[in-house]
This record gives structure tokens, sequence and C-alpha cells, in this order.
């Protein structure tokens, strides 16, 4: 019996590319750019299955010009908001995600950036790197301790849980809002609220963790920022969809914001270039899961759910 083809849209680290080859018939995106929409539709016509990233977009008119042929579309992400879900499913086409495997490594970089937005990591980095560092002073590259301060978590999933385990360590408060309040031992004594307003008014710092879906798009923007207490830092691991990058701009420039670490952007690559002019924005290029082991474990999860569906079970992590 023939092998299913496989197309892998990116470049994937070569563990994941090994397993895929030994029960599938792959293609490679070997000099990994970003597939146009008329590359999705023809590699659509060769692939009895897609393995893409959220840097392929499907929207209604690619997957309305799919072949027949394609019958299962494995995510390398968690984040589907790359996919439009409803045309798939009009289509018949099997959507899966990676969940649970990138939590860790995600809620590391969100430590990574409160901790590097708060202390000023970027200007003491430059500092030493252009030789500007001259003498020591008490008063000098003074920042925000992140011991004992009160953190808001906006989306307590899987990541947001994991980045309050971790922010426990430094003696934080927890808040949170979520659609719903966790159960009582899961939520370890955070402190749920019933509105973003209410969470955003008792915190000092903020980290963003919840889905990008049509009703989160620009949650963060110029009225929810004038919720936050003067002097918040502000930090995103999520997506940069959900933020009004200048609504966020401005509070940065007029101190009602003291810092923000972004992982994630509007545009990417490339980010927006207003905040690489701040001294008080820690950034980083969408490194959330960017570890060996998370990698390897994504490709694992969507090729247990390729598995699966061309064995005749259910995928684990079928979306659609």
């Amino acid at each position: 019996m023939p092998k299913p083809n496989l197309s892998i849209t990116r470049l994937l680290i070569d563990p994941v590319i090994e397993r895929a080859s030994l029960n599938y018939d792959i293609w490679l995106n070997r000099d990994d750019h970003i597939l146009t929409a008329d590359e999705l539709i023809a590699r659509s016509a060769e692939s009895d299955a897609l393995m893409i990233c959220h840097s392929e977009i499907l929207s209604a008119d690619v997957v309305d010009a799919f072949s027949s042929r394609l019958k299962i579309v494995a995510n390398y992400s968690v984040g589907v908001d790359h996919c439009d879900l409803e045309a798939l499913k009009r289509r018949g086409i099997i959507v899966t995600n990676t969940p649970d495997v990138l939590s860790d490594a995600t809620a590391e970089i969100a430590m990574l950036l409160l901790l590097g937005a708060s202390r000023r990591a970027y200007e003491g980095d430059r500092m030493l790197r252009e030789g500007t560092w001259t003498h020591w002073a008490p008063i000098a590259m003074n920042g925000i301790q992140v011991t004992g301060k009160r953190l808001g978590i906006v989306g307590m999933g899987r990541v947001g849980q994991m980045v309050a385990k971790r922010a426990r360590g430094f003696d934080m408060q927890i808040h949170y809002f979520n659609r719903s309040p966790l159960p009582e031992a899961s939520a370890e004594g955070a402190q749920y609220h019933q509105s973003l307003k209410s969470l955003f008014e008792s915190v000092d710092m903020i980290s963003l963790n919840c889905p990008a879906t049509a009703e989160s798009e620009n949650l963060i923007n110029a009225e929810s920022i004038s919720w936050m207490r003067p002097g918040a830092v502000f930090v995103n691991t999520a997506r940069g969809r959900l933020v009004d990058e200048d609504a966020l701009f401005d509070a940065l420039t007029s101190g009602h914001i003291a810092a923000a670490g972004l992982d994630v952007f509007k545009t990417e690559p490339g980010g927006n270039p207003k905040f690489a002019t701040l001294p008080n924005v820690f950034m980083l290029p969408h490194l959330g899961s960017s570890t060996q082991e998370t990698r390897k474990a994504m490709g694992d999860r969507a090729l247990d759910n390729l598995d699966a569906f061309f064995q005749g079970r259910e995928p684990r992590d079928r979306l659609v």
C-alpha cells in the first residue's frame, strides 16, 4: 500500500523530518520560504496531508481552491488564527494542532520578558556593547523589582497557568481574567476577576496569554490601557493582533506603562520599528516555543495526529 503524501511547508528539525519519512512520502520546503497562496493551493493537489506553521495563511479563498485530494491539515502550532476553520470544515478537511507541549517554553519566555522589561535588560546590554558603562552609581539603571508584585494574567489556560507557576517562585501574587474561573485546585489561590477592567486596576504587571480570536483582536487598546495602574509593566507572548500597537506605543512614551516585553507583533517577521526606538521595550523575535525539546515535541504531536487519522483513528487534537 503506498504511503500517504505529506507536504511539510517549513523546514523542521531533523528528528521530525526523519520520523515523518518513515510513514509518509514527504515533500519538504527545503529553502524554508513562506509559501504563497498559489503555492499552497498547488501543494494541495499533490498532498493527502499538509503540515503547516502559523506563517502559512489558510484564508477562505485559499481553502476554497484546495484540491479535493487534501484530507487533513496538521498545524505545527497551538494557535490556529491563521486558518479559516469554517472554510476548512465546509470542505471536510480535518484540522489538528499541538497543545500542551509548548506551554513550558512559552512561559519561560514570558518570565524572561517580564524580568528583562522590569530590570531594563535592553538598556544594560546596550551600554556594555557600546562601551558607555563608565561608572557605577546608586541612582543608575534602577528598574522595577518583580518579587512580590501583583501579576495579572489574561487567559489562564495552559500557558497562563505555567506563567503563574513560575511567577510564584518570585513570590508574586497571581490575579487572572478568564472566560470562567478555574477550579480551586487549578487556581492555586489565584484571584479571579470577572472583567479585564477589574484585573488591570488591581495589578502591577500584566502577562497576555489568551488565544487570538475575532473577539480578542485589539483587546489591548487605548481604553483598556487606561485601566492599567500608572507604571505598569506589560508582556505579550500570545499574538500581536491582540494589541493596538499605536495605543501601546503612546502609553510607553507617556510613561503610563513603564515598560513592555514583546515576543509577538502584528507584522511578522519584522515586528514594529516604532518599538525599536524606545529604551523601555525589551523585544524578542517570536521565540516563545523555540527550544530544541519543544520543537521536537510539537513535531511528534502533529505526526501523532496524522498517524491516527491515516490509521483510521480519531486524531487526539482534532479541532474540526
